[in-house]
């Protein structure tokens, strides 16, 4: 396990994101910055995406730990990868969410990735120490963002697409925030729900009816970050009760709904990626480009 240390405390941590004109389809990205170095422990909650932690400290300080297993450096973490702590003397961090149709292209089959946390050296080889080293030495996060976007950019066709049928009962799901039936995306793709179903695990590294949970449990738990009382965010999300979404967040997240709402692996996220927040939160800092340097 990780060392005992303290969640970040987010004023202290300037947050940088890509401006409007810069950001790719299906590719999210923001950039964190520790203006007091001290070690922090969050527990990571799970996300309908892929992510890629590009670890810019020197010497290394991002270190994370799932299922008791320790690793260090920039790392991969796919779809439900179980409980998952991430901390360390971390300085300058890159994040980067894949959305998973965009993480086969990027990365390859998406099933292998499944559940797993890996060095990101272990997936690119000696190109993720090359991207390391360029959004190192670059002088801006603006810059860090137009390399990190050429160097995925460069990688979308080095590993073959995912069926458009899969791709659209993805985006059906998300749009949908979870509350669509495999039959209905069978239907809409004129294909089986057996051939769908196996379709997109070996493409997405999820079945479809786990990841419409997924993206279900995503959006309640940033109803409940942002402030909504569990009743409330198991109405607005879909669930029968109460007490199906404390299950539902039990399984996903190991935590319990209050847990959730303070999480501070989401609470960031209304700064990072205000276009998927259900609401903004106030008093955080952050902007396009903004960061030290």
């Amino acid at each position: 396990m990780l060392s005992p240390a303290a969640p970040p405390d987010w004023e202290l941590i300037d947050v940088a994101v890509p401006r409007p004109s810069n950001r790719l389809p299906g590719i999210s990205m923001a950039g964190f910055c520790q203006r007091v170095p001290e070690p922090v422990d969050i527990a990571m909650v799970a996300h309908p995406s892929v992510t890629l932690l590009v670890d810019l400290s020197d010497g290394g300080g991002l270190v994370y730990d799932t299922r008791g297993r320790r690793g260090c450096g920039s790392a991969v973490v796919g779809l439900l990868p179980g409980e998952l702590r991430a901390g360390g003397l971390v300085g300058e961090c890159l994040q980067i969410r894949l959305e998973p149709v965009v993480a086969a292209a990027v990365l390859g089959a998406s099933n292998e990735l499944s559940g797993r946390v890996v060095a990101l050296e272990d997936v690119w080889g000696r190109d993720a120490g090359r991207a390391e080293e360029a959004l190192r030495a670059a002088a801006s996060w603006d810059e860090r963002f137009t390399i990190a976007g050429e160097f995925l950019g460069r990688r979308l066709g080095t590993h073959p697409p995912v069926d458009p049928e899969v791709a659209h009962a993805w985006r059906r799901t998300r749009t949908s925030r979870g509350r669509v039936r495999v039959e209905g995306l069978a239907d809409e793709v004129g294909w089986s729900r057996k051939r769908l179903s196996a379709r997109f695990r070996s493409q997405l590294g999820i079945a479809p009816k786990r990841a419409a949970r997924l993206v279900r449990f995503d959006h309640a738990a940033h109803l409940l970050a942002a402030g909504r009382s569990a009743a409330g965010a198991a109405i607005e999300s879909g669930y029968a009760d109460q007490s199906h979404l404390h299950r539902e967040v039990r399984e996903f997240a190991g935590l319990t709904p209050t847990a959730v709402a303070v999480a501070p692996w989401l609470t960031i996220d209304d700064v990072a990626w205000p276009a998927s927040s259900p609401s903004r939160i106030p008093g955080r800092r952050g902007g396009p480009g903004t960061g030290p340097r």
